[in-house]
């Protein structure tokens, strides 16, 4: 199974900084492409174009997507970074629960975990 990487990302798709860096880095993630699979990554934005924060609800948007994506493909698995509580500002508290019915081939980060009391 492969495992893929995601972070946090801007709609922009500058993956200058924190998971996003690293993913453009090491896991193939696309300069100019904000949201998606790309290489061995999944882009999930948190901030727009201008690199300012989204609202929660336009992050629950994009998480939904990543979500289905993922249920949609079973055969891979999915390391999913605390998008959103990095350079986004957001707390574990706020954003953990929009992963809330992640899928088997889904692994949340232990801080999502704990605020899920999984």
């Amino acid at each position: 199974m492969t495992n893929i990487f995601v972070f946090g990302s801007n709609r922009a798709g500058r993956h200058g900084r924190g998971a996003a860096r690293w993913a453009f880095r090491n896991r193939g993630a696309i300069l100019g492409q904000g949201e998606g699979l790309q290489g061995e990554s999944y882009a999930l934005p948190t901030k727009d174009e201008d690199l300012n924060v989204l609202t929660l609800d336009q992050i629950k948007e994009h998480a939904d997507r990543f979500l289905k994506f993922a249920e949609d493909h079973p055969d891979l698995t999915f390391e999913l970074t605390p998008v959103g509580c990095g350079l986004a500002g957001y707390s574990h508290g706020q954003i953990a629960p929009l992963f809330s019915t992640a899928g088997p081939n889904i692994i949340l980060p232990d801080e999502f975990r704990a605020v899920l009391g999984d």
